[in-house]
């Protein structure tokens, strides 16, 4: 019987019961290894909070929460499920599919704690075993353990992010975009891992279900499963002609929908997509969407003014119409009072836009 623990011992990001517990300086508690990966995306502001972090945040054991996970267990409850094998090699040995709960239990496991084993892993083959569970909806639980140690085994390196690829990966993740809801978001966060690699996100850009799908994720979907789709967006959309392709899955509405309700992710994603002359058609033809970056340039995190910035000025740039739509949103007062932000970023494309309203005139793209 696996013992069930309270949900402060679980991570906000991956919902695990936390290994190594640190406080941001929200106050919130995560995971470190959860937490670090949503610093390392370029994120900067609190998952939970939303609210802007330093540019170098910093991480705080929390060493009394880690010592009550420790020691915490209902009595007659082991601390841990039973493992079919203390032995790596038997362990993997026992891997085979269909395989049952605690073998991939263990598995995942293993995979968290040592860089050995995923290495051990993927050359007995265990990625096939654990592929064809993720793409499988059958059972959402073994597709759940399965998804978290391929997660894993692909943050083991480029060569290893490659090989899962060459596996067949794509197809199995493009399938498990459309099972329940933390399996999908689950496979969004795994393709978000593969596309790290410049190769991968050519890949997986010309895969016809994986875009698709991530953007009926982003649609359809609930909080965290549109996070992760915007995430694993945000980085295959770093190559240009993933651009175009996310423009014609659907991607623009879904993100001015999920930038109104204060995603700095899609506000950055909507400035990798407002580089192609698709997307910024289509960023003209979504109502609101310009109220919708104004509101961003009022009240959001410094990344998210610093792209909304430059979206606008993309799409003004293109549209007296939209400049227009633009001034009468404020944005050009906006302007002159971000254009000294001590971010220069934020300064230069505030002057940039302003420039941009004052003259009204197209610019040639």
């Amino acid at each position: 019987m696996e013992v069930e623990f309270p949900d402060d011992f679980r991570c906000p990001i991956s919902l695990e019961v936390m290994s190594d517990p640190v406080i941001l300086s929200s106050g919130y508690t995560f995971d470190r290894a959860s937490i670090q990966r949503w610093l390392d995306s370029g994120n900067r502001t609190c998952p939970v909070t939303k609210l802007p972090l330093p540019s170098r945040p910093s991480l705080i054991p929390n060493h009394a929460l880690r010592s009550l996970i420790s020691n915490f267990a209902p009595a007659g409850v082991p601390k841990t499920p039973p493992c079919p094998s203390l032995d790596p090699h038997a362990l993997l040995a026992l891997l085979s599919f269909p395989a049952d709960a605690d073998t991939l239990a263990a598995v995942l496991r293993l995979s968290k704690r040592s860089a050995a084993f995923r290495r051990l892993a993927v050359d007995a083959g265990a990625a096939s075993v654990l592929l064809r569970h993720a793409g499988s909806g059958d059972r959402p639980d073994l597709q759940d353990l399965a998804l978290r140690a391929l997660l894993h085994l692909s943050l083991d390196g480029d060569d290893a992010r490659v090989g899962l690829v060459a596996e067949g990966a794509v197809d199995r993740l493009a399938a498990a975009l459309r099972s329940s809801p933390n399996v999908a978001a689950l496979a969004a966060t795994c393709l978000t891992s593969l596309a790290m690699v410049e190769v991968n996100k050519c890949t997986i850009g010309a895969h016809p279900s994986a875009i698709a799908g991530l953007a009926v994720l982003l649609r359809e979907g609930k909080g965290r499963e549109r996070r992760e789709a915007a995430t694993a967006l945000y980085e295959l959309c770093k190559f240009p002609e993933n651009r175009r392709r996310a423009v014609r899955a659907g991607a623009v509405p879904a993100l001015v929908d999920l930038a109104g309700a204060g995603s700095e992710r899609a506000v950055e994603v909507l400035g990798l997509l407002g580089k192609c002359r698709e997307g910024r058609e289509e960023m003209k033809r979504v109502d609101g969407f310009v109220r919708v970056l104004a509101g961003v340039l009022r009240y959001g995190s410094s990344r998210g003014i610093e792209n909304a910035l430059f979206v606008l000025n993309l799409v003004c740039s293109d549209s007296k119409e939209m400049a227009l739509e633009a001034r009468k949103e404020g944005a050009f007062e906006l302007c002159l009072a971000l254009a000294g932000n001590d971010n220069g970023k934020i300064g230069k494309n505030a002057v940039g836009l302003a420039r941009t309203l004052e003259n009204g005139q197209l610019v040639d793209l």
